[in-house]
């Protein structure tokens, strides 16, 4: 008998990313070939029991066929010295994965995607040797955290990058490498140089030296522009702010629509709420949406 390989698939939010997460779970259930085949971990921050009953909910919704469960994590504990993105150390909680999941190999999302390929395409990835794979972003001197890599880092300028939203880990040799505490003992020399959270300690510890996704896997979409052109599926990412879902995403984001195409009616009723949290978040990020406006202005004048 033919044994099956499970894709292991993680993901890490707390309330504000539910509202994104919704649309991800949907798109990447309807565009597998065979979901059970599929074991999902959700490690949730904050969530309620209503969240996560409204995600189990979701499953059953979308006919999944697969496992699920949830894995609750406190990433302040761990990571609260360090530069929080927008107050949130969420982010972080990716680099918890190694400790929570006894798998050999997990697909990491972000709960801001639309996933259009069939992942179990990759269950069978040769990692040759390395702990991780992403897709190439461009190279070290185009990054946000540019003179921390160069300047603090010493690393060259011309290595290869990577966005963190879609990351396949090979779990045994982040164990058995004990990434986890090389990734601590950077954060705690450069606490205050984390421009994007874990992104930043990953690409200081790993740029140039990770097997390579197809480029399909993470297909940036920014408030304002047209749809990436990469390949007919994609994972697409809603990258930066604002996004589709955000407060005046209609009008702000080209890919509100396709964002709403996997939106169940009844996760938007129950996550699709401005609330205090919502209205604060729109205030840090009101600088995305003065740029936004004045790109478009500038762009209709020319």
């Amino acid at each position: 008998m033919k044994l099956i390989v499970k894709m292991n698939i993680a993901f890490c939010v707390n309330k504000l990313g539910l509202i994104g997460l919704g649309a991800t779970i949907c798109s990447l259930i309807r565009n597998c070939s065979n979901t059970r085949e599929l074991k999902i971990f959700i490690l949730c921050n904050s969530l309620s029991i209503y969240d996560k009953d409204a995600i189990s909910k979701l499953f059953d919704k979308e006919r999944y066929l697969g496992k699920h469960s949830f894995i609750s994590i406190n990433p302040d504990l761990t990571f609260g010295q360090f530069r929080s993105l927008h107050g949130d150390f969420t982010p972080y909680g990716r680099l918890l994965l190694g400790d929570l999941i006894n798998e050999s190999m997990v697909l990491y999302l972000d709960s801001d995607l639309i996933v259009e390929v069939d992942v179990l395409g990759i269950r069978n990835f040769n990692f040759n040797g390395r702990i991780l794979a992403a897709v190439e972003a461009g190279q070290l001197k185009t990054a946000l955290e540019n003179k921390f890599y160069v300047e603090k880092l010493a690393l060259s300028p011309q290595l290869s990058s990577f966005n963190s939203g879609v990351l396949l880990f090979n779990l045994d040799r982040w164990r058995s490498e004990n990434v986890k505490e090389k990734c601590l003992n950077m954060a705690r020399q450069y606490p205050n140089d984390l421009l994007s959270c874990d992104q930043s300690i990953l690409n200081g510890l790993f740029a140039g030296n990770f097997e390579q996704l197809p480029p399909a896997f993470n297909c940036p979409w920014y408030a304002g522009s047209t749809k990436p052109d990469v390949s007919d599926k994609m994972i697409i990412h809603f990258v930066g702010s604002p996004k589709p879902w955000d407060i005046f995403g209609i009008l702000t984001h080209n890919g509100y629509y396709k964002w709403q195409q996997y939106l169940s009616e009844d996760w938007s009723s129950s996550f699709k709420k401005y609330s205090y949290n919502e209205l604060k978040r729109a205030w840090k990020i009101r600088r995305s949406y003065v740029k936004l406006i004045v790109n478009k202005i500038l762009a209709n004048n020319v």
